[in-house]
């Protein structure tokens, strides 16, 4: 039987890809609530952030509701538009225990990949 190894949790195939989709779409959501909130203190519309993007409304609305992975570069020219640090737009939330002092390879089981 296969298993895999993520973060100390053993798990079968197919449930970690279930664990990262739900991460992913948790980050999604994340991204998309910061660049509306971002958006509505400056008291903008989805339509006037959308001709200062270049990004149609509702392709904006797509990834405010967090239902769409907008690239890179996507995010960079909203940022822009809100004159706010990408970083701002995209700080990822869920990593902010402490790093561990094991080394970086420690944890994972990357024995079918070798």
């Amino acid at each position: 039987m296969s298993r895999a190894r993520l973060d100390g949790i053993f798990t079968e195939k197919g449930k970690v890809a279930k664990m990262v989709d739900d991460a992913e779409k948790k980050l999604l959501a994340d991204v998309g609530h910061r660049i509306r909130e971002t958006r509505a203190e400056q008291g903008l519309s989805l339509e006037q952030l959308a001709r200062l993007t270049g990004i149609s409304a509702p392709a904006l609305s797509l990834i405010e509701t967090g239902k769409r992975d907008p690239r890179l570069t996507t995010l960079k020219r909203i940022a822009d538009a809100l004159r706010a640090p990408l970083a701002t737009i995209i700080a990822d939330d869920s990593h902010t225990a402490q790093p561990s002092a094991t080394s970086s390879s420690e944890g994972y089981d990357l024995g079918e990949y070798q």
